[in-house]
């Protein structure tokens, strides 16, 4: 991958100031002046449109490392690992409209998911929904900071722990100042970003390359043994590689409260169409991204490092200069889901942990919920860098963690917001049991390969909580139908 590493220290920090500055004074330009209130802060006033919404949404769905994903998977596992990674990611986010919708007509004026938990059930609930909601929030920023400043570090030569510190003050900077709608605004033009680089780097590339008729010839991964889903090769990544990460891909939007976040800022007859637009806005680009993965496994490249097979196959059929859009695209899509994640936990912050100090966080009076606020975007920059920096730690680790604090929380999310009789008891003990029984028995098997728990773990990270939460609302009916019963008996 000679080609690749192709920049030094000092072109690297221009190229990536390149990106931060523009970026950070189209953000200042585009939120100057708004009034500083708890709503316009937090959820853009409400008044975010179906079209801003649906690229927000789909930025912000858009993590660094998936932008590497679709061409490895096309790559190693052929069609049918890239169908695994993309169905489900377009499902999740068209399903979640429908929640979406619905919690945003039982709570119209809500801030947060877990807000309505408190309203609906009780405090420990929401508890329960902070540390999955806060726990995702701070892994999903280390990963960001992990893949982008590991590839940005062998593009560049620049050190690892100086890059997680660059990459985090690019969203924090204007983040702290314009709030919510920063996010909007940064989301907006990364996506574009990302679309504009794919429509020039990709048909160049396949040109270069052969054609059409080398990407097809690569349909079926490097090794040519990836034709059927349901068979051989195509059955063993069916079972493990489709069957978790649809399990945590579909839990993905319940469990982060980014999604809900932007529910609760689109204006409220949009939220359905611009979740649904943003599923598609999103699945052009991992199925755009993995034609550079068939063509590299049609040409019969052997990639040294097959997570980064898109940059190989770049440098190797293009001008070196073009690595440059490459390094724009990661930046997009780390910097869109870290601007995101630090929203997320301002609303968390700013509103939750907040009212529970009894802070008066109104319209009137912002300066207390500004430090909840503000303050919790700080703590997440320094515990995501932090956590980043851990010897020895793995994308692969705080995966596994994350995704079972976000499975935990699907089912219970949905039952609450289908059925009106739900157990406050089953709610707290599901999500409870699903997260310590669920995640070791899933990390275990990921760490040494054993399919049966990574599938059993998965399954029952996501099933667990749901099938205690019906279990306890049962019982607690048929309990209350026998008291009425012995109450009416003479």
């Amino acid at each position: 991958m000679a080609r690749v590493l192709a920049f030094s220290y000092a072109e690297g920090i221009v190229i990536i100031l390149g990106f931060a500055l523009p970026l950070s004074g189209v953000i200042w330009l585009a939120t100057r002046g708004q009034t500083f209130t708890k709503l316009r802060f937090l959820l853009a006033n409400r008044e975010v449109g179906a079209l801003i919404g649906a690229m927000s949404a789909a930025a912000a769905w858009i993590w660094a490392p998936a932008l590497f994903v679709s061409a490895e998977k096309a790559y190693t596992q052929g069609w049918v690992g890239v169908f695994w990674f993309v169905a489900p990611n377009v499902a999740c986010l068209v399903i979640f409209a429908f929640f979406a919708t619905r919690l945003r007509t039982l709570f119209p004026e809500g801030f947060t998911l877990s807000g309505y938990m408190k309203e609906r059930y009780s405090r420990r609930v929401q508890t329960t929904y902070l540390v999955a909601f806060i726990g995702l929030a701070t892994c999903s920023f280390a990963v960001q900071l992990l893949a982008g400043a590991s590839i940005l570090s062998a593009l560049t030569g620049i050190r690892y722990d100086v890059l997680t510190i660059i990459l985090a003050s690019i969203p924090v900077g204007y983040s702290l100042y314009s709030g919510f709608k920063g996010s909007m605004v940064s989301d907006a033009l990364q996506l574009a970003m990302i679309y504009i680089v794919g429509a020039i780097v990709i048909p160049w590339a396949i040109f270069e390359g052969g054609g059409f008729d080398t990407v097809l010839k690569g349909l079926y991964g490097k090794t040519g043994t990836f034709s059927d889903m349901f068979a051989g090769d195509g059955l063993t990544a069916t079972l493990a590689f489709g069957i978790p990460v649809t399990i945590g891909l579909l839990s993905g939007p319940f469990g982060d409260q980014s999604f809900w976040q932007r529910a609760f800022a689109i204006r409220k007859a949009s939220v359905g169409k611009a979740f649904v637009l943003a599923a598609f806005v999103f699945g052009i680009v991992p199925l755009a991204l993995s034609l550079l993965g068939f063509l590299a496994a049609g040409m019969g490249l052997q990639a040294e490092n097959p997570s980064r097979v898109n940059l190989e196959i770049v440098a190797t059929l293009l001008p070196g200069w073009v690595t440059i859009l490459f390094v724009y695209l990661l930046l997009s899509g780390l910097v869109s889901t870290l601007d995101s994640n630090l929203s997320a936990i301002s609303s968390l912050a700013g509103h939750d942990i907040a009212g529970r100090y009894q802070v008066q966080g109104d319209s009137t009076d912002v300066r207390e919920f500004s430090w909840f606020s503000r303050g919790a975007m700080v703590l997440l920059v320094v515990g995501g860098i932090t956590i980043a920096n851990i010897p020895g730690l793995t994308i692969l680790y705080l995966f596994l963690f994350y995704g079972t604090l976000r499975a935990s929380t699907l089912l219970p999310t949905v039952i609450t917001l289908l059925k009106k009789d739900v157990s406050e008891v089953g709610m707290f003990w599901g999500i409870i049991a699903s997260i310590t029984v669920g995640l070791p028995i899933f990390a275990y098997g990921n760490i040494y390969r054993i399919l049966p728990l990574i599938i059993g773990g998965s399954l029952f990270a996501v099933l667990a909580s749901g099938i205690i939460v019906l279990a306890a609302s049962r019982f607690e009916k048929n309990s209350q139908r026998r008291c009425a019963l012995s109450k009416d008996a003479p």
